[in-house]
């Protein structure tokens, strides 16, 4: 089994002097989550004058922190030599542009052929890091820039970002329906109470923001551009649909497409055989867990979501001229 060696050693200073070791550690060792240092004390790991303590034992300065870990091999996935479309790499961060039909991570019936069997191949030191580096997903059939943590510590960096709301995700989308302007959606998001594969808008859910606006308009849908401030499953489609401009293609919640009078049965054809939901992540900002400097990335529409448009675009403008 693969693992990595982890040596510190902090000498606990006068103004944490007090406190419990659990949250002392994680001001001295930042690098790592407090939940796992947590689990390193319980463990032997994180010792306290080479002593073992509790997470909760009161800890006075000048005491010396010692951390003695290994961060083992995170499951026994399998590497699959898949492409990726890597936009970037150092060794803190890796940033893909994924493809339509390329589920995240393995789960029930998608054991193998999944983006971290793929990550696992491209970069095998990914299998001492939790679940492979991945830190947020997209949707099966969604596209578009997803960030993998190459280090234990660079995960920790980008999970704070993430949670602090730090990280900008924009994405773009076509949507069922004329919309006037933009507009943010904050509704709670939870699993739906009959159909528990699906989310929906519940009152006891989680808070979940999105925030719209309108690219262009055509006559029976719009391009939209949406920016995520939480990441909730499924949110942007949830939010969409909520407000009722689901996303064009969304098996799930995206109810009957609309075909405007006098369309071109090339449009109507395309429509009805558009093969998933129209989203994208165009862009990608954050924070670079080791450097601190802000990283924008950004990727195209795919070729079926410009082909999509120009058909909208064509008809609408067919139908002004008449």
């Amino acid at each position: 089994m693969n693992s990595t060696d982890i040596v510190l050693t902090a000498k606990v200073p006068s103004e944490l002097g007090g406190q419990r070791l659990d949250q002392i550690a994680a001001q001295l060792f930042t690098d790592y989550s407090r939940s796992r240092l947590t689990l390193w004390i319980k463990e032997g790991k994180l010792t306290v004058d080479g002593k073992v303590s509790r997470p909760k034992d009161t800890i006075f300065s000048g005491a010396v922190l010692d951390l003695h870990a290994k961060q083992e091999s995170q499951g026994d996935w399998v590497a699959q030599n898949i492409q990726l479309n890597v936009v970037y790499e150092d060794e803190a961060l890796l940033v893909i542009n994924k493809p339509a039909g390329l589920v995240v991570h393995p789960a029930a019936g998608h054991y193998e052929g999944t983006l971290l069997n793929a990550l696992l191949y491209h970069a095998p030191e990914l299998q001492n890091v939790p679940r492979a580096g991945i830190v947020h997903r997209l949707d099966k059939d969604t596209t578009g820039l997803m960030v993998v943590a190459k280090t234990l510590e660079a995960q920790t960096k980008l999970v704070e970002q993430l949670q602090a709301r730090t990280v900008s995700r924009i994405y773009e989308a076509i949507v069922n329906g004329v919309v006037t302007s933009g507009g943010t959606v904050d509704a709670p998001i939870s699993r739906h109470g009959v159909q528990r594969q699906k989310m929906a808008v519940v009152s006891d859910g989680k808070k979940a923001v999105t925030h719209y606006r309108v690219l262009e308009r055509f006559r029976a849908y719009t391009h939209v551009r949406v920016q995520l401030e939480t990441g909730r499953t499924h949110q942007i489609r949830v939010h969409m649909g909520h407000i009722n401009f689901p996303l064009l293609g969304d098996p799930v919640y995206g109810g009957r497409f609309r075909i405007p009078p006098a369309t071109n049965p090339t449009l109507v054809q395309s429509l009805k055989d558009f093969p998933r939901q129209a989203l994208h992540a165009r862009f990608l900002e954050l924070e670079h867990p080791v450097t601190g400097k802000k990283i924008r990335w950004e990727s195209e529409l795919p070729e079926d979501m410009v082909w999509m448009l120009s058909l909208l675009r064509q008809d609408s403008e067919s139908f002004e001229e008449k």
